[in-house]
C-alpha cells in the first residue's frame, strides 16, 4: 500500500513563502505523475500542479508564476514551493500519485492525509 505524507504547511502572511514535502512510502518514479491538489472552505478540490514521470510540469493560472512543483527521486519526495502567498491560498494540500495501468489505462489515485497552508492578510 502507498502511503504519502505531507508536511511544511502553517500559517504565514501574505506575501510570504511555504515549501510542502510529501514523502512516499515507495519510489515516486513508479508513478505516471504526482501532483498538489487543494480544498478550501466551501469549494472543491482543485488542482494545483502536476509533474509527471517524464518531468513536465502544469500549474493551476492561479498559481502560475507563483509555485514550483518538483522531485527528488533519491528521497521519494515531490515538492511545492509556494511564493507570495495570497490569503486565496488558504486550504488544506493534499498530495497525490496516479499510476494508469493495463490496457483500458485504468487510474489508481493515492492520496496523502493533507496539510493545513494559512496565508493571513
Amino acid at each position: 500500500q502507498v502511503q504519502l505524507v505531507e508536511s511544511g504547511g502553517g500559517l504565514v502572511q501574505t506575501g510570504g513563502s511555504l515549501r510542502l514535502s510529501c514523502a512516499a512510502s515507495g519510489s515516486i518514479s513508479s508513478f505516471n505523475a504526482m501532483g498538489w491538489y487543494r480544498k478550501a472552505l466551501g469549494k472543491q478540490r482543485e488542482v494545483v500542479a502536476v509533474i509527471t514521470s517524464g518531468g513536465s510540469t502544469n500549474y493551476a493560472d492561479s498559481v502560475k508564476g507563483r509555485f514550483t512543483i518538483s522531485t527528488d527521486n533519491t528521497k521519494n519526495t515531490v515538492y511545492l514551493q509556494m511564493n507570495s502567498l495570497k490569503p486565496e491560498d488558504t486550504a488544506v494540500y493534499y498530495c497525490n500519485a496516479a499510476r494508469v495501468i493495463g490496457f483500458f489505462q485504468k487510474r489508481y489515485d493515492y492520496w496523502g492525509q493533507g496539510t493545513q497552508v494559512t496565508v493571513s492578510s
